[in-house]
Parts: C-alpha cells; sequence; structure tokens
C-alpha cells in the first residue's frame, strides 16, 4: 500500500511542476532539432521517450554501460575490449566452463552497450 502511495505522490509531483508539458515541449523540440538534421524524428522520439521512462521510474544509469561508454569515448572500438571489462578478480575464482559462461554473458553485455552507444551517438545524445 505504501508503494502506491508513494507513486502516486510522485505522480502529482510531476503534475504540480508541470513535467509533462516540459516533456511534450523537449519532445517537439527534439523532432524539430532532427528534421533541420535530417535524421530519423521516429527514433529521436523513441528515444526520448525512453529517458521519459527511466526517469519516471528513477532508474540510474547502468555501471556496465558508463564503463563501456567511457572505453568507446577514449579509445573507441577496440579488439580487447571484453579483456578490458572483464572483473579479473572474479574471473580468477571462476572454473573453465564458469569462465566459458562468464565470456558470454559479458559479451551479450557489451554487444547491447555499444548498440546503445551508436543509437545514442547517431542521434546526438
Amino acid at each position: 500500500m505504501d508503494d502506491i502511495k508513494l507513486m502516486a505522490r510522485a505522480a502529482k509531483q510531476r503534475l504540480k511542476t508541470n513535467f509533462w508539458e516540459e516533456c511534450k515541449r523537449n519532445l517537439d523540440e527534439g523532432a524539430a532539432f532532427a528534421r533541420e538534421l535530417g535524421l530519423n524524428e521516429t527514433k529521436v522520439k523513441s528515444s526520448l521517450c525512453g529517458k521519459v521512462k527511466k526517469e519516471i521510474k528513477g532508474a540510474r544509469e547502468d555501471s556496465f554501460y558508463l564503463k563501456v561508454k567511457a572505453l568507446l569515448d577514449s579509445e573507441g572500438e577496440v579488439s580487447d575490449a571484453i579483456g578490458r571489462l572483464t572483473d579479473k578478480e572474479l574471473y580468477a575464482t571462476l572454473s573453465y566452463e564458469e569462465k566459458q559462461r562468464y565470456n558470454l554473458s559479458l559479451s551479450a553485455k557489451y554487444l547491447q552497450a555499444l548498440e546503445r552507444y551508436r543509437k545514442e551517438k547517431e542521434l546526438g545524445i
């Protein structure tokens, strides 16, 4: 019951602070900016909507994504990205099979983060 009350308070606060009007204005400005640059308006709008959803949920930036972003910003795409992102202490304690699973999992996470990075760079976010 307390969760519902907290959610209701947060929604009321968003209404009081004109959160939705500001979101609408940002969406329109983003679409106009995309039109000027010749970018796909739909992609920009969906990206902005995703940010609003994350803000409402209170989601923080993923620490793994921030590591990947820092790596890509500083050095670009490197051939040993998985090795650089590996938690060396954890990796040393794993068995052979666990290391294989860890590498596959890390690789999948890296590919998702790389795709997100490329999308954000394409849209100029």
